[in-house]
């Protein structure tokens, strides 16, 4: 008769511990089961084993971590970011521009980012970058070159430099787009009336040359005209003369209308065939 109560004890226990466990567990279920979402990449922290875990990169989907250790999670996906900044010209001017640019962290190196500059890196590495490459390099242009001429040059310049020290820190730069170029007004009309006459220039020059082609041309059929009338003049003898007017001679007195043939003239001269 003791045996049924003793069981029962057992069972409301177990029943106790089991309850405890389940809500210990949903306690920490926070800590221990994690989701990384599309675009993102994590590293784990072990609080007790060896701290940041530098070299293994987790990808996104569910992942189970023990709840003292801690998932880091960085957005890798590629951004845009916009500056607007006053630079200096070479010869001396403020210029007001506008840049956009695209970057995102190196997959594979997101724990030594982390570990060296942390989750705070466009602020503390790329926009100091940027600021420091386009004052660098608009500093050797002059406004116009800026406003016309060379900004496929300028932008490409500025993300050649910037991107080999950014990638020193873990990061890729993708693009540098120069949006917008602000000069004073008078300078943008003076440029603006700059570019306008050379393109009348170009324009001017373009016809000149076109005609002196043609002028050209015509000197060359002219010439080769010219020759080719000498070249007939000399092979026109008077025994070619003469056998060409015999042949045609002949070929008419073959024709079957009637005829007149008037026989004479000058020393070697033809046969004279008058027809109706």
């Amino acid at each position: 008769m003791s045996q049924v109560p003793s069981n029962q004890g057992k069972l409301i226990s177990f029943g106790v511990m089991a309850f405890f466990a389940l809500v210990v567990l949903l306690t920490l279920s926070g800590s221990i089961f994690k989701t990384i979402q599309p675009g993102e990449n994590a590293i784990l922290f072990k609080r007790f084993g060896g701290g940041l875990d530098t070299k293994n990169i987790k990808g996104q989907g569910f992942h189970v971590i023990a709840p003292w250790n801690r998932l880091i999670t960085y957005d890798t996906r590629t951004k845009e970011a916009f500056e607007k900044m006053s630079v200096l010209s070479k010869n001396g001017l403020t210029i007001d521009v506008e840049l956009s640019y695209r970057y995102q962290p190196i997959i594979n190196s997101i724990g030594l980012l982390h570990e060296e500059i942390g989750p705070n890196f466009l602020e503390v590495i790329v926009k100091p970058e940027i600021r420091s490459a386009t004052r660098e390099v608009i500093g050797k242009y002059l406004p116009e070159e800026l406003y016309s001429t060379k900004r496929e040059a300028i932008q490409s310049e500025i993300l050649d430099r910037t991107k080999l020290n950014v990638e020193k820190k873990h990061l890729i730069l993708d693009q540098v787009l120069i949006r917008e170029v602000a000069l004073p007004a008078s300078l943008k009309v003076a440029i603006e009336k700059k570019l306008e006459e050379e393109q009348l220039s170009f324009q001017f020059e373009f016809k000149l040359d076109r005609e002196r082609k043609e002028a050209e041309r015509k000197i060359i059929e002219a010439n080769a005209k010219a020759e080719a009338n000498r070249i007939l003049n000399a092979s026109l003898t008077d025994n070619i003369l003469r056998d060409k007017g015999i042949e045609a001679t002949l070929e008419l007195a073959k024709s079957p209308n009637s005829k007149v043939v008037v026989v004479g003239g000058a020393e070697g001269g033809l046969p004279l065939i008058l027809g109706n």
